[in-house]
């Protein structure tokens, strides 16, 4: 079972229907005991950084998180939170990846809303994947580059598209809403 964690700040649906349309079965939860025995789970994200967190460690998701060892996918507000700090709400992440959420500079520019292709790929996420592949990204925020980058894009400023470390494995760009492309990232996840 695929598990899609719910946390009031995720785009749920169409994450569940793209899993869907995939071949897979999904469940969108927050129960301790299924997202534990899942055997990946995706963490998506749609909100804002600092009541996300709040919602997490209320209900002790924060940690748990951090002790899963099946593969985990965070896609744009669930990569954030993955990472160290996110100058949103000045909030502190759950410290998987080593570096920092930082808001673009230009506010006239921001968000930045649309298709994208990679600067560079590498890594499980991107087999049939080139540079040449455009993602969909919406975000204020960005990871900043790290030892940890699977994919770099170029907004404003190079960003970590995507970021990798054991387990977790995360996307700035939302695969689910990145027509084939998005898919067959999708489908390289739930095939780890």
């Amino acid at each position: 079972m695929i598990a899609i964690l719910k946390y009031n700040a995720g785009n749920t649906t169409s994450v569940e229907n793209a899993i869907k349309s995939l071949g897979y079965a999904a469940l969108v939860t927050d129960d301790v005991s299924l997202l534990k025995s899942a055997e990946k789970i995706i963490f998506p994200g749609v909100g804002e950084a600092s009541s996300a967190m709040k919602y997490l460690r209320k209900r002790g998701l924060d940690e748990v998180i951090k002790n899963l060892e099946q593969p985990v996918l965070g896609i744009c507000l669930g990569m954030q939170l993955l990472c160290e700090s996110s100058e949103e709400g000045d909030t502190e992440g759950l410290g998987i990846f080593k570096t920092k959420v930082r808001k673009f500079p230009l506010k006239d520019i921001v968000p930045h809303m649309g298709w994208n292709n990679f600067t560079a790929v590498n890594g499980d996420l991107f087999q049939h994947i080139s540079i040449e592949n455009d993602c969909y990204f919406v975000h204020s925020y960005y990871a900043e580059l790290c030892s940890e980058i699977a994919a770099t894009t170029n907004y404003i400023l190079p960003f970590s598209a995507a970021l990798q470390k054991d387990n977790f494995y995360a996307t700035q760009f939302h695969p689910e809403k990145s027509s084939l492309t998005g898919l067959q990232i999708l489908k390289n996840f739930l095939e780890l």
